[in-house]
């Protein structure tokens, strides 16, 4: 048995954020509680959002304490301030911290013997759906808005924790490229890249199967299409990876990641580094790691991102044509190629500790032991 849990509506395209009103509305709620983070106010990204609730008198209150990497205080103060404000919905702007966030604000506010956070860890076993979440991306990359999951980061024991709950999913998700145009070059090359992340992991994941398989291959293709003039700064580009992010989000938040996340959010916990870099930096070297066991599917990721001739290539040669262009790809958008400006030496058995007991990690095609995990971070050393 297989399950696919989607948004009830979502809209794409520029200009969509017009909708946010009538979808409040339609559903009878009354006061909105806004969160997102203290940059994009600052920027004037959230006010796109606020403007459409002004247009149509729905009041509201912006709650803007979210770290890039939301911790358990954040949320903590975020059930607070939501219960204190009288709202009964939460509307999301902004990348995957936003809505990470606003999830485990719903969820709790819904669920209260939850508060602890700690306690959502894995698949939560929640009983009622979250407060009606409604997500506008403003980054193309985490899918969050399309996705059952969140991670927290728990900064006393430095480490992030990921959450899978079917009640969490948003009720409406608004993939407006306008929103995304004012992310700058860096941000735009980590966060397609963790979209790449996510498809690429979601296709050669154990729990892969036919449905999940269109949505990877489809998001691979419009990633590699698409990400090279997001970066540029092109429309088109941005377009192409505002779909592309949300087709890879179908897929993965229905089978699940590998061991590039588990590693990725153990850097995110003890460095903060940016989880669409962290990824970044580790696919090309984990998709080596994996190749063994993906049978004939980097075939099918070298020939989505364009590589010619895959049909008549050896075994070998079109696994290594798939990380070839993965690496090819992140080098052209800047990303750094190693981990030596990052890693600690000596932290590195306390991150393979992590990434071991990461949710992620069971999914990964080939099972790694903490020792190959170990390896694998210190070859990027």
């Amino acid at each position: 048995m297989a399950r696919i849990i989607l948004n009830e509506t979502s809209y794409h395209g520029a200009g969509s954020v017009k909708e946010l009103a009538g979808e409040i509305k339609g559903r009878g709620l009354k006061k909105a509680f806004v969160c997102s983070d203290p940059d994009l106010l600052k920027f004037g990204v959230t006010a796109k959002a606020t403007a459409v609730l002004d247009g149509a008198g729905i009041p509201y209150e912006i709650y803007s304490d979210i770290k890039a990497n939301p911790t358990i205080g954040n949320v903590q103060a975020g059930v607070a301030a939501y219960l204190k404000s009288g709202a009964d919905c939460l509307v999301a702007v902004g990348g995957g911290s936003s809505i990470d966030t606003a999830k485990a604000i719903g969820i709790i506010a819904a669920n209260p013997e939850f508060s602890d956070v700690r306690s959502l860890e894995g698949v939560a076993p929640t009983k009622k759906p979250s407060v009606p979440i409604f997500a506008i991306p403003t980054t193309a990359g985490t899918a969050a808005e399309v996705t059952i999951n969140y991670v927290i980061t728990d900064v006393e024991k430095k480490r992030k924790f990921v959450c899978v709950d079917v009640h969490d999913i948003p009720v409406v998700a608004i993939i407006d490229s306008d929103l995304m145009s004012s992310m700058p070059k860096g941000l735009t090359a980590a966060t397609g890249m963790d979209a790449l992340t996510h498809a690429i992991e979601g296709y050669i994941t154990k729990a892969a199967w036919e449905m999940t398989d269109m949505f990877h291959l489809k998001a691979i293709e419009i990633i590699s299409k698409s990400l090279r003039s997001a970066v540029k700064g092109e429309k088109a580009g941005r377009e192409g990876m505002a779909l592309g992010q949300y087709i890879a989000g179908m897929g993965f938040s229905n089978v699940g990641l590998g061991i590039v996340h588990s590693m990725a959010h153990a850097l995110g916990a003890v460095y903060d580094t940016p989880h669409g870099v962290a990824n970044a930096i580790l696919l090309p070297t984990v998709m080596a790691y994996n190749a063994e066991c993906t049978g004939e599917k980097y075939r099918d990721i070298a020939k989505a991102m364009g590589v010619e001739g895959t049909e008549r290539m050896t075994q070998s040669e079109y696994r290594k044509a798939a990380v070839d262009a993965v690496a090819a790809l992140s080098r052209d958008v800047g990303i750094p190629q190693d981990l030596k400006q990052i890693v600690r030496e000596e932290d590195i058995p306390f991150l393979a500790e992590s990434a071991m007991a990461d949710a992620c990690r069971p999914g990964n095609p080939k099972d790694p032991t903490l020792e190959d995990i170990i390896a694998l971070y210190k070859s990027l050393l």
